[in-house]
Formats: structure tokens, sequence, C-alpha cells
């Protein structure tokens, strides 16, 4: 039974992770890593899982085949550097790192030593977006994130929400990138507003739209087809709008949360791809354009 490690267990662990591997200990054995020795024993309680570590130096000594880290993003550089050098595969919350050139080194390490570097792009693995993926003809997309009230820098808001939004609409293209151009909005204290994308193939064009200050949290992702109109809601429903018809899809009522929103299909993906030497499931040219145009973003 392949051991895997989880190092960082905050918020983002706790609801997307732990659960899924909680139910896969018949076929993996995890190994908890944090420093708080209070969580440790709670979370392993909590998810019935034996392996607890105080350190990644505790976890790598027992030889993982993979590490989920899941640790602030100023820390990914050096962990998954470190984690690499060892021949150990490696799955990362996004962003790797915010600095493009960091990015592009850990997936040439990773090369190097053919290993998986996986960034978490959960919302490629939504059933609805995945069907959207499907669609022939695409001509116009629009993947547009709104909060209520949003107070984030420019850089931590691009890097920490707008960066799904575009990467689903990069992984929605279904041509190469011709042109972007894009604009970012702060309000009188420097956080970030709006953030404006607009990406070019030879027949398709996408717009991203992030809204800071949106009055209403609302996730959509719309794709125009030479057929028809289909649109994904909060990752939990889907509408197609073609002539004279308007149908509305929704997910059977017992269907888990996580699988709505792809991250049990995407650790499955990584799992299966670190089990049987197989390919990276986030493909790592597509992973690193969505980092370089957000980083160009806030660099324009």
């Amino acid at each position: 039974m392949l051991k895997i490690g989880v190092i960082g267990l905050g918020n983002i662990a706790q609801k997307a992770y732990l659960p899924v591997m909680a139910a896969m200990q018949d076929q993996y054995e995890f190994h908890l890593t944090t420093r708080n020795p209070e969580k440790r024993a709670q979370l392993a309680t909590m998810y019935g899982l034996q392996h607890t570590h105080a350190t990644l130096e505790e976890l790598m000594a027992v030889k993982p085949a993979a590490v989920f880290v899941h640790t602030p993003t100023d820390t990914h550089a050096a962990i998954i550097k470190q984690l690499l050098l060892a021949g150990i595969h490696v799955y990362v919350d996004k962003p790797v790192a915010t600095d493009l050139q960091v990015v592009q080194s850990l997936y040439d390490l990773a090369a190097a030593r053919h290993l998986l570097l996986t960034c978490g792009f959960n919302r490629r693995f939504a059933p609805f977006n995945q069907q959207l993926k499907a669609l022939p003809d695409k001509r116009m997309l629009v993947a547009e994130k709104v909060r209520e009230v949003g107070s984030q820098d420019p850089e931590t808001a691009v890097f920490d929400l707008m960066i799904h939004m575009v990467d689903t609409g990069l992984f929605l293209l279904d041509e190469p990138l011709e042109h972007t151009s894009g604009r970012l909005t702060t309000t009188a204290t420097g956080a970030l507003a709006q953030g404006y994308l607009t990406v070019q193939t030879a027949h398709e064009q996408l717009e991203v739209v992030t809204n800071m200050y949106g009055g209403v949290n609302l996730e959509q992702v719309t794709v125009q087809t030479t057929g028809q109109r289909a649109i994904v809601t909060d990752l939990s429903t889907k509408t197609v709008m073609a002539t004279a018809t308007t149908t509305t899809t929704a997910f059977p009522d017992w269907t888990p949360t996580l699988e709505k929103r792809g991250f049990a299909p995407l650790i499955r993906a990584f799992l299966t791809a670190v089990t049987t030497h197989g390919p990276n499931p986030v493909d790592p040219t597509g992973a690193i354009t969505s980092h370089a145009v957000c980083r160009h973003l806030l660099s324009d």
C-alpha cells in the first residue's frame, strides 16, 4: 500500500481533501503532518487516520510516494523542491508560486526527475465543466467570479481567487492563444475591485471577470457554440439554451459537494497517476500558462 503524505492541515485540507482521503484508506496509507500536536490528534481521530508527523523531515523519513502540500503559498517553493529532490511526487494547492520563474523552475525540476508536479486546479475536474469542455465549435466564453464583499490586495486576489477562473477559461479553449489583454481596478485603499482578462484564439474569445464587490457570491461559466449556449452556475447546475428550448440539469440530491466541485475526481486522478506512473492529470503547460497570464495581468 503506497504511503501518501499530507502537509498543512488548515481549512482547505480539512474541507476538500481529508474527507476524500478518509474514504480511500483501503487503497493508500495517509500520513498527516503539522507542527500543531492538538490538530494532529484531533484530525487523526476525526478521519480515522493512523499516521501523523510533526515536520516535513519526519514525513519524508517514511518515504512517501507522494505528498499533498496545503501550506501557505510563500512556503510552497521550498517544500516542493525538497520533495522533488527526494524523488517524491507532489500535489500542491494553487498557486504553485507567484513568481513565474520559480513556477517554471519547479516544473522543469519535476520533468528532469520524471516526477509529477500537479497543481490543484479542481474546476477542470468539475463534472459540468468537463461537459462544457466537450462541446464542439466554441466561439464565445465568459468565466465570471463575483464576491459579495472582498478585501484583498491585487496580487493576493489574483492568485487566490481570479486564477481559478483564468485557468477554467483557458482549459475550456480548444485552440492556441493568440492574444491576451486585461486590466485591474482598485479601491481607494488599494484592494482589488475588479479584474478583467480577454483572450483570443483563431475562432474563440474568452472573457474572464472577477468582481470583488458584486453584492453576491457567484461563479458562472458560459460557453456559446455555433448551435447552443451552455451555462454552469456555481459548479452545481447546467443550463443549455437552443432554439425555442431551455434545459436545466442539476446533480442528484445525494451527490457529494466534493464530487460536484471537482476535488474528489482530481484527488483520485492524481493518486492513480502516482500508482500507475501515468500522465499528469493537470498538464504542466496549461498550469504554467495560467500562472503566466495572472503574473502578466499584475505586471501590466
